[in-house]
């Protein structure tokens, strides 16, 4: 007989053998969707092959599109610098160091014009991964899109707008918890009248797993959110019928790959009932759908190529789980920002998995495994159990206010690092499997020549603009934050008329303050 004991990150007991069959009543596409959300699935119509891009100004970031384009990518997913993330323009003292770094600078509706130039909006999805300053973002590429022609109505995709876990693991909030929930409801309200194909939120457990959660902790605190989420619009007046089928999600898949499948599926059936739960009668506002990107904090820097079979099967359990849209991360990305060629590969890599693997071939191919079924229900109970507490606490912004979220982060997050260091957790190159051989893996590096460009350009717009109306624009922003009229329209004209995001930013700062943590 077999003693070896073996538990996943998340505490669950893996048995030796499943040999008990689960239940099962449910078809693909119908209640509570732990099946997937579409009676066929991939036999219609593939995931979205998205990759994450942005660097260094509008321009450079723009040739990246075009060239993912041309190999395939069926939609964009915009990365942003930090200072573009926390309000500031490139220009201001605390951008120094930092513009064009870790994404895109985008100052005004002159860069995101730059950003998409060739590339018509109505004719593709976009997705941006921003928070505190969303509401800005949004609006700069409303204001595009009607400057291109376009028909807003008909413009799709999805802005982060996730602020809740920036303040439990990321740290890119600028405002406190109440006016920052205010923004998402403004702009669930207003999409839900003017932008009704556009994501108003992608609630977002990639940042809580990559800041150390495991897969459980992942899934109850993004539900846990959502909910909170759910709430606040509710208790807006809005209708959860209208506004909750615009709501999407933002996994993580990481290395257990039966693990992650089952942590997809529950995910599913616990929305559902969530979402049910508060009133939610449409089945389209009771589904969960989902973006996945394969886990960052799993790369290496030794061995960088090794990574690419990590990244293949990752999003592999993404497609196994039902996934909607799917990015997958460079090779070279514990090094640096990926170079074209490790994006290639990597989106190569979910080609390979749609067309050549045989997994799109039929709908939840896993579904009646003893122990991904098991496990799905396992990740579940486990997942309701930390919902369970959170809700007696208050609900997710309490439990983020008394630091019982960040916590439970960090605790696991010592536990993994823990394991990895004694060897008891195997990381190939790292701790088992080591090379001497040093890495020739190309770099791509950002100039910090691009602070001063971008500072050039907004001096420049700062001259030829109608700067009356632009303070003009930037007073009606305040006016309209001190009362509960929906803020977007007051946005949408002030990045029309040429005002900078962190001009906009700072409006709110005087207003509202910073949140300290």
């Amino acid at each position: 007989m077999d003693n070896k004991k073996i538990i996943t990150d998340s505490g669950i007991e893996i048995k030796q053998l499943y040999c008990e069959p689960v239940p099962m009543t449910e078809k693909p596409g119908e209640f509570p969707f732990t099946r997937g959300v579409h009676a066929a699935m991939y036999r219609d119509r593939l995931w979205t092959m998205r990759q994450y891009a942005g660097f260094s100004t509008a321009e450079e970031s723009n040739k990246r599109y075009h060239y993912l384009l041309s190999q395939g990518v069926m939609g964009l997913s915009v990365a942003f610098d930090l200072p573009t993330q926390i309000g500031y323009d490139s220009d201001h003292a605390m951008a120094e160091g930092e513009v064009g770094k870790v994404g895109v600078a985008i100052d005004s509706l002159e860069d995101m014009e730059l950003l998409f130039k060739g590339i018509k909006l109505q004719d593709i999805s976009t997705s941006m991964t921003i928070n505190a300053t969303a509401f800005i973002l949004l609006s700069l590429y409303i204001a595009l899109a009607k400057k291109q022609g376009a028909d807003i109505k008909k413009i799709s995709g999805t802005i982060q707008n996730d602020i809740l876990k920036e303040y439990a693991a990321r740290g890119t909030y600028i405002y406190p918890p109440g006016p920052s929930m205010r923004l998402i409801t403004d702009i669930f309200e207003y999409c839900s009248k003017e932008v009704p194909k556009w994501n108003t939120i992608s609630i977002s457990g990639y940042h809580i797993r990559e800041a150390g959660s495991d897969a459980v902790q992942e899934l109850a605190f993004t539900l846990a959110n959502g909910k909170a989420y759910l709430q606040a619009a509710i208790r807006k007046g809005l209708d959860i019928n209208v506004f909750a089928p615009r709501l999407s999600f933002f996994f993580n898949a990481h290395n257990d790959l039966f693990e992650e499948v089952a942590k997809f599926r529950a995910a599913r059936r616990m929305w559902a009932q969530i979402t049910s739960s508060l009133g939610a009668t449409d089945p389209k506002a009771q589904m969960l759908r989902f973006h996945t990107q394969t886990g960052g904090s799993t790369l290496t820097a030794q061995q960088p190529k090794n990574n690419i079979v990590r990244v293949t099967l990752q999003a592999l359990s993404a497609v196994l789980g039902g996934t909607q849209s799917l990015h997958t991360n460079g090779y070279d990305e514990a090094l640096s920002l990926p170079t074209e060629e490790a994006a290639t590969i990597a989106l190569r890599s979910q080609q390979i998995i749609a067309y050549e693997s045989g997994a799109t071939n039929t709908v939840d191919p896993l579904a009646g495994s003893f122990y991904v079924e098991t496990l799905t229900n396992e990740v579940e109970a486990a997942a309701w159990k930390l919902i369970e507490k959170i809700d007696v606490m208050g609900g997710a912004v309490k439990a983020i206010e008394q630091g019982f979220i960040q916590e439970e982060i960090a605790r696991s997050s010592y536990a993994y690092n823990k394991d990895i260091e004694s060897g008891e957790k195997v990381i190939v190159g790292v701790n088992k499997f080591e090379s001497k051989d040093v890495s020739d893996t190309p770099v791509l590096k950002i100039d910090d020549s691009i602070r001063q460009l971008q500072s050039e350009k907004l001096k420049a717009l700062r001259e030829k603009r109608d700067n009356a109306k632009a303070m003009a624009c930037l007073d009606t922003i305040r006016e309209k934050a001190e009362t509960t009229e929906n803020l977007m329209p007051a946005v949408i004209d002030a990045v029309e008329n040429l005002c900078t995001l962190g001009e906009i930013a700072d409006v709110l700062r005087g207003l509202w303050g910073e949140y300290r943590g």
